[in-house]
């Protein structure tokens, strides 16, 4: 079992910046990628980044040169930095996280969810 647990949501306006936290515990040894998604009201949930447990990052368009996600192995800590923010930014964030079960399962965790919200 793995938990996560984010922080660092809030309410800033356009052109601010913000740092999402997650904090992993329990199991953290099986997981093999971490990540971040969104969803806005009315939108289906969306990938915003993932970095793999090697260090491979990959970002949504709408969010290239603007986001950067990182881990603190130490502190089984993930991070999304966000600069630049729009309104279209707003959104619940979760974390998740890839564990790794055996040769041929895995399963996902999420966290609870943060709100970042955007003003214009």
């Amino acid at each position: 079992q793995v938990q996560l647990v984010e922080s660092g949501g809030g309410l800033v306006q356009a052109g601010g910046s913000l740092r999402l936290s997650c904090a992993a515990s329990g199991d953290t040894i099986c997981i093999s990628a971490m990540g971040w998604y969104r969803q806005a009201p009315g939108k289906e949930r969306e990938l915003v980044a993932t970095i793999t447990s090697g260090g491979r990052a990959t970002y949504a368009d709408s969010v290239k040169g603007r986001f950067a996600i990182s881990t603190d192995n130490a502190k089984n800590t993930l991070y999304l930095q966000m600069n630049s923010l729009k309104p279209e930014d707003t959104a619940v964030y979760s974390c998740n996280a890839v564990c790794i079960e055996s040769i041929a399962t895995s399963r996902d965790y999420w966290g609870q969810g943060t709100q970042v919200t955007v003003s214009s």
